[in-house]
């Protein structure tokens, strides 16, 4: 107990190290508020203020800004339909049409309640994990993860609305955009026209730019009017609706405890990253909710799922980092070039000599998660007025951070072609109501299930589908698509019995 608690009171009685966490969290926000800055540059750029400072200290404040990242993400995907990051993109689906019903107070509210209380649980998750972090981590092979990636896929049906032919269409759609790029088997390319830019696949933050962001704008700007539009002109935004929607989080415990642990989770497994964790747990909340016909028209559990995932699965994704040196996200990748920077060694060796180190990062993640709850509580009700702005002087504003993010997520201009080119094809989606997130899902995990599929078929051929957790995965998938279709069996049953009555 001496070894966990004392890195927390050592903490909490330094004014340097609380000094530093309370810094890094309004950074945090930024980083994640502006569209394609992200908590991977926040890293880069903050390099150089920690060079030459204490290795706890600067761990700590790295760390801190890194772990809120996505609680700023929100705001934008919430009122704008522009993602903050390419793991808010999930946030959109439910949480801009609350904006467009006058709720956004109460929205944000949601995102920051969830993304608080995730954060939290995804502390508490690397702590409680670390006596089976070996074998755990160690199981998870090439096979596996192509069978996550199908599993995740698998949602597609459950966000497709009442057709799932057009779901399916969409989600297909996205894997083949997914292929993209060099093969990853023969290195030879595919569908690049002899695009540099295209050698190393679509980016997925244009993408996801282009197919919520572009349609959005262009959809308000023949409506005319604001995001809120006539419903929310009467609308009163203040600290009371922020809190009614902090208090929604609460009023939906398992739903928010089961999604913080699955991200959780999923971020422990490397090379699955923050955008494949908030859509499944966004995949997993239509699936196990009642009345899931509400999702996407601005269903606050649509907005809660997605937001534990974010915050909670940079926990899990601490925990190979700072173990076997293998980065469980790509802003841990970068996070354990400034970790070595500093002179800490992550591996297997920090078990036998850091472990001070690690409960300190263990602390410094839940207390930066717990403090951003206030820090963001202050901002939401004046956030939340924007909504009120009108479109034509709303409009030009989020194109350029369309734009901006997109040119920074890689430093290339052609992304903003990009944008355009995929904003046309959301904005004829949205506008034939076809739904959108399954090409997200498909873009995401195309990429991830195609290398996987290669490295297992190398390795053990056909035979992989046989190993036992395998099977356990397979097991899932049939499970949720059998449940997906006893579902909708169970919804058209009243409908068919009242037109015969009629």
């Amino acid at each position: 107990m001496d070894a966990i608690f004392t890195p927390l009171f050592n903490i909490l009685t330094s004014a340097h190290l609380m000094g530093l966490i309370l810094l890094a969290i309004p950074l945090g926000l930024f980083f994640g508020a502006v569209p394609g800055l992200g908590g991977k540059l926040g890293i880069v750029l903050l390099i150089p203020m920690v060079f030459g400072m204490d290795p706890l200290a600067g761990a700590v404040f790295l760390l801190a800004m890194h772990a809120v990242v996505h609680t700023g993400g929100s705001i934008p995907s919430i009122l704008f339909g522009v993602p903050g990051t390419g793991a808010d993109a999930a946030t959109i689906v439910d949480g801009y049409p609350m904006a467009q019903k006058g709720q956004a107070g109460r929205a944000l509210g949601a995102s920051l309640g969830a993304s608080g209380v995730g954060g939290i649980i995804g502390a508490f998750f690397l702590a409680a994990t670390l006596p089976v972090l070996r074998p755990v981590v160690l199981a998870f092979s090439p096979a596996e993860f192509f069978l996550l990636a199908i599993f995740g896929i698998t949602f597609i049906a459950m966000l497709s609305g009442r057709s799932l032919l057009k779901g399916v269409a969409v989600g297909m759609l996205g894997l083949l955009v997914s292929l993209v790029g060099l093969d990853p088997h023969t290195g030879s390319q595919r569908f690049t026209f002899d695009q540099l830019f295209l050698w190393d696949g679509v980016n997925v933050v244009a993408a996801v730019l282009g197919m919520f962001a572009i349609p959005e704008m262009l959809s308000l700007g023949v409506k005319g009017g604001s995001i809120a539009g006539a419903s929310g002109k009467m609308a009163r935004y203040d600290m009371g609706q922020v809190i009614e929607g902090i208090l929604d989080v609460f009023r939906h415990p398992w739903l928010t405890f089961r999604t913080s642990i699955i991200g959780a989770a999923i971020g422990a497994i490397p090379g699955l990253g923050g955008d494949a964790a908030s859509w499944m747990c966004y995949g997993h909340a239509v699936q196990t909710c009642n009345n899931p016909e509400t999702f996407g028209k601005g269903d606050v559990r649509g907005v809660i799922a997605p937001e534990t995932a974010n915050n909670s699965k940079e926990g899990g994704s601490l925990l190979p980092t700072l173990f076997f040196g293998v980065p469980g996200s790509s802003g841990m990748a970068i996070l354990i070039g400034a970790f070595v920077m500093l002179g800490i060694q992550p591996g297997p060796s920090i078990a036998l000599t850091g472990m001070d180190m690690v409960w300190s990062l263990i602390w410094a993640l839940a207390l930066a998660n717990f403090l951003s709850v206030f820090v963001f509580l202050g901002m939401a009700p004046t956030f939340s007025l924007l909504v009120f702005v009108k479109g034509f002087l709303l409009i030009p504003f989020v194109f350029v951070l369309a734009f901006l993010g997109a040119y920074l997520s890689e430093g290339a201009w052609e992304n903003i072609v990009l944008v355009l080119g995929i904003g046309a094809l959301g904005y004829f989606l949205k506008k034939n109501n076809w739904p959108r997130p399954p090409f997200v899902i498909g873009l995401v995990l195309g990429g991830i299930a195609e290398d996987s599929l290669h490295k297992a078929m190398a390795i053990w051929g056909p035979s992989f589908f046989l190993r036992p957790l395998s099977l356990v995965l397979i097991a899932l998938i049939v499970l949720t698509v059998v449940f997906y279709i006893l579902r909708e069996r169970r919804a058209h049953r009243p409908r068919e019995g009242t037109h015969e009555q009629a």
